[in-house]
């Protein structure tokens, strides 16, 4: 597997393919998930052959927003991936659980083993991050575009739900984000409510 290439190639039609309004859902984004999965991965004793499924899943997570709309990206992703992996070495059953550990982002998020988990958390490390108000921003202001959202009121009060019935899976994940994602969700209360 040819990790590196194959990140390269995603990252670069992210940045170069992805419509502007994608303020949040973009190769940084990516970049984040990939960091964090990484992060996580390794303090939960993850690596060798299950951590590059689970670093490439996490590039190419959410690379089906270039096939365009919100529904269902998931599955357009794992149709990216498939096309375009085995030129990078990925063997047929590589790719699938690739697809497997992808589609655990899809929400409600439903992974059934420890790497999903670990995406799943990774995908959403920012809700217990410093940079949380920012990147909310940045989701807010695509979502305006992308899925009708009309306001910021409206935006507040999906927030404190989705923070409400979120939970991290794995013991880092709760131990490194949940503090903060609580106290962020406290924050956005008082100032809504």
């Amino acid at each position: 597997m040819q990790i590196e290439q194959a990140r390269e190639f995603i990252l670069n039609k992210l940045n170069k393919e992805l419509p502007e309004h994608f303020y949040y859902h973009n190769g940084a984004h990516a970049i984040d998930v990939y960091t964090a999965s990484k992060l996580i991965a390794e303090s939960e004793g993850i690596g060798g052959h299950e951590i590059s499924l689970l670093l490439t899943a996490a590039l190419y997570h959410d690379s089906g927003f270039l096939l365009g709309g919100q529904t269902d990206h998931e599955l357009r992703s794992c149709e990216i991936a498939r096309l375009n992996l085995p030129r990078f070495g990925y063997l047929p059953e590589d790719i699938e659980q690739i697809c497997d550990i992808i589609m655990a982002t899809k929400m409600p998020q439903s992974p059934h083993n420890h790497l999903g988990e670990i995406i799943c958390d990774a995908d959403l490390d920012y809700l217990g991050r410093n940079d949380f108000f920012v990147l909310s921003k940045k989701l807010f202001s695509e979502l305006v575009i992308t899925n009708g959202l009309k306001t910021e009121q409206e935006w507040n009060e999906r927030q404190v739900a989705f923070l409400r019935d979120h939970h991290y899976f794995t013991k880092t994940a709760i131990a490194l984000r949940g503090p903060a994602k609580q106290q962020h969700l406290e924050e956005i209360i008082e100032k809504t409510f």
